[in-house]
């Protein structure tokens, strides 16, 4: 996952919208977002080579999202996969369930936020293992540091801020946005380089490339009564739609 948007705790209806793509290898195999039979209440998609997955909610009143982290390197092939610290919060056992506790320097660089009966956190692990809790706002994110003023992180935001203003309806609109092509012309142009040879130094948000690019968007709207959505658009190598899921849940009970 390359990029997302999230309001949290910001609007007198939602308590959480996150919007974002994830960005990968189109030859990376991967599940379409589900209920996972192996891991009690978690809803995602899910990596077929390492098991885990980038992004994702359970029905125990937690959600998550991974992005990698850009300017450490290529990642290091015997380091734990970062979609299992995504997994294990979600379902809330494993090794890395903790987030208090969790061994963050296992992994390769990453970012991560998470959503659970304790408020929102951000952690990540370069250039050392920090855990910062989120007060309500408006956040964005990418492959930098949080907030980074990215051309694409500002256009995200500002898309996610102009749907809250007007009206906050229906949350499958905000595809719009994670669908945008074109580069802003606004922000702070990444001073460091893609870890993926085949990403461009900057990108839009949404990536058309043959071989690595957009696989999917995804948008998660939980309301004030925990009643909540998460909608997957799926997308092949060409950028068309090639698959859609939406699944209902609710964190009345979970939290």
């Amino acid at each position: 996952m390359c990029i997302m948007a999230m309001a949290w705790d910001a609007h007198p209806r939602w308590r959480l919208i996150l919007i974002g793509n994830r960005d990968e290898y189109h030859a990376r195999p991967a599940a379409p977002l589900a209920q996972w039979q192996d891991r009690d209440g978690v809803i995602a998609g899910r990596d077929l080579q390492s098991g885990g997955t980038w992004l994702g909610v359970s029905q125990a009143g937690r959600a998550a999202i991974v992005t990698n982290l850009r300017g450490f390197g290529g990642p290091q092939p015997d380091r734990a996969s970062r979609g299992a610290l995504v997994t294990d919060l979600l379902a809330g056992d494993g090794l890395y369930a903790d987030p208090a506790r969790a061994s963050l320097m296992d992994f390769n660089p990453f970012n991560l936020i998470l959503i659970d009966g304790a408020g929102a956190h951000f952690l990540t692990n370069r250039p050392e293992a920090v855990r910062t809790a989120l007060t309500p706002g408006l956040y964005g994110l990418s492959n930098g540091t949080l907030d980074a003023p990215w051309p694409k992180t500002l256009a995200l935001k500002a898309a996610l801020i102009d749907w809250l203003m007007a009206g906050a309806g229906r949350p499958e609109t905000l595809f719009d946005a994670l669908r945008q092509e074109s580069l802003p012309d606004a922000g702070i142009v990444p001073d460091m380089p893609s870890d993926a040879p085949d990403e461009a130094a900057m990108s839009p948000i949404f990536i058309q490339n043959p071989v690595y690019g957009t696989r999917c968007s995804s948008i998660v709207a939980i309301d004030r009564d925990g009643r909540g959505q998460i909608f997957e658009r799926r997308f092949d190598q060409r950028g068309a739609k090639v698959g859609e899921t939406v699944l209902a849940f609710n964190w009345s009970n979970g939290d």
